[in-house]
Formats: structure tokens, C-alpha cells, sequence
């Protein structure tokens, strides 16, 4: 494996240290980051950059079971997609990881590509889950830009409202709502008016009380 692996870290926690080793050495050839954890306390205390990682768990540890610990972080909102690993596994178990939200139940022994496979796919899926935060980061900042009146255009255009119709609602003139319209796409970088709809969905921002596109 080269420079195509996925950009990120995949984390290995397993309280068996040559389990954990084995795991780090097969990842590290194989072109990933890697940071090993013997405990669920260690990898909680851990500092992470802003960058993409996924988390191989074994089922059984001391203490708190890597399915407990699983459905914890979700309780929490710790967003890392989670590849369990186990020796013992069976039917409940593989039902309760997948309703969890795990990439991959796998037992062991398992083929080597078997966890590189769901590596890949753990690493993607956080890419893709911190590439949308971002977008609606950004979404965020540049609604925040608008003036008050600008939302509410925003909010009432969205549904499909013509100008003369919104302008009858704010009690503007039809120029005026124009206006406060260009503004609006301007500071959104909208492309068009499917573009601004979008936007307003991901924000929630738009006038729920009006039926969209209505005449």
C-alpha cells in the first residue's frame, strides 16, 4: 500500500499488547497512522488533530466491554467509526455492533486485507462526516452575515414565493425585496434558487408555515 491510503489515524485498542502490536506493525506496512491504546481510559484522555481516524476495538477487555464502550462514545457524541474485533463473537454480539453504527464485526482469526478493507472504509466514512461538518460550518458563517430582514426574505423566497409575494408579506416594495434577494445570494454564494433551497434546509431556516412553491 502507498500514498493512496486514505490521509488519517487508525486507532488500536486492545488490552493484549501483542494483539495491539500485531495490528499496529500490519497497518504501519501497510501505509496507515497509527496509534495504539491498552486502555479505554487511554484512548479517551488522547489530543487529536483535525484529521480523519477510526478506532479497531476487541470486544473483550478488562473492565468495560468494547461493545459497552462502543454504544458510550455514541452516547457522548465521540464521532469515530468503530471496526470490532473478536475471538468470542457471535450472532447478539454482530446484531448489537452493526445497530451501533460499526464499520465491521470482525472475528478473529481474520484475513489481513479483511481489516484493511474496513480501515479504509472506517477512515473514509470519517473524511466524508468531517467534509459536511465543514460545508455546514461554513454554511453557518456566511448565514450569520445576513441582516435580519435578509433571513427573513431568505426564508419566505426558499418556499417559492415570488417577490411580489414576499414584498406583500413583509410589507416592502417589490424593489426592495429584490434587493434584499441579491444580497442574499451573494453573501450565500448561491448559483441559484435550487442552490439557495439546499442551503436553507441544511440551516433549517426556511418558513415552515408556507406549502414550497405554492402560486
Amino acid at each position: 500500500m502507498t500514498g493512496e491510503e486514505p490521509e488519517g489515524c487508525v486507532c488500536v485498542l486492545d488490552d493484549d499488547a501483542d494483539v495491539r502490536g500485531s495490528i499496529g506493525s500490519l497497518l504501519r506496512a501497510s501505509g496507515f497512522e497509527v496509534a495504539l491504546f491498552a486502555t479505554t481510559e487511554a484512548f479517551l484522555a488522547a489530543e487529536w488533530p483535525e484529521q480523519a481516524r477510526c478506532l479497531v476495538l476487541d470486544i473483550r477487555l478488562a473492565g468495560e466491554s468494547g461493545l459497552d464502550f462502543q454504544e458510550r462514545l455514541a452516547a457522548e457524541g465521540i464521532a469515530v467509526p468503530v471496526i470490532l474485533i473478536t475471538g468470542h463473537g457471535d450472532i447478539p454480539m454482530t446484531v448489537r455492533a452493526m445497530k451501533a453504527g460499526a464499520v465491521d464485526f470482525l472475528p478473529k482469526p481474520f484475513e489481513e486485507e479483511q481489516l484493511l478493507a474496513a480501515v479504509r472504509t472506517g477512515l473514509a466514512a470519517d473524511r466524508a462526516r468531517r467534509s459536511v461538518h465543514a460545508d455546514n460550518a461554513a454554511l453557518r458563517l456566511a448565514f450569520a452575515t445576513l441582516t435580519p430582514r435578509e433571513r427573513e426574505v431568505m426564508a419566505l423566497v426558499v418556499t417559492g414565493l415570488m417577490n411580489k409575494q414576499v414584498a406583500a408579506r413583509l410589507d416592502l416594495s417589490e424593489i426592495t425585496v429584490k434587493i434584499h434577494r441579491g444580497n442574499v445570494m451573494r453573501k450565500m454564494a448561491a448559483q441559484s434558487l435550487a442552490d439557495l433551497v439546499r442551503m436553507a434546509e441544511q440551516l433549517g431556516v426556511r418558513d415552515e408555515s408556507i406549502t414550497r412553491y405554492r402560486n
